[in-house]
């Protein structure tokens, strides 16, 4: 399946992962009291560069920096266009 948006060079498109809803003792947080959370899935990769190699793939769950990126709502889903160097590691 086709994402519809096709990143160029060394960025990637990323969604955030849905954030947990209870604490770990069963509390139910209100939607403005929960962080959002700092990881994503890979969604769609572009090619890289002759300087940077692309090391993520589709589907890869990674972690990324809060503040780097661009946000941007696409087919009613809000994701996230980011240099592979946002990108700090990958969750196994």
């Amino acid at each position: 399946m086709s994402f519809g948006i096709k990143p160029i060079n060394d960025w990637i498109v990323i969604k955030r992962v849905e954030a947990e809803e209870k604490t770990a003792s069963g509390i139910v947080l209100p939607g403005g009291a929960q962080e959002k959370p700092q990881i994503a899935e890979v969604i769609a990769v572009g090619p890289g560069t002759d300087e940077v190699k692309i090391v993520v793939k589709k589907g890869d769950k990674v972690i990324f920096g809060q503040y780097g990126g661009l946000d941007i709502k696409y087919g009613g889903e809000e994701v996230k266009l980011v240099r592979q160097s946002d990108i700090y590691a990958t969750v196994e």
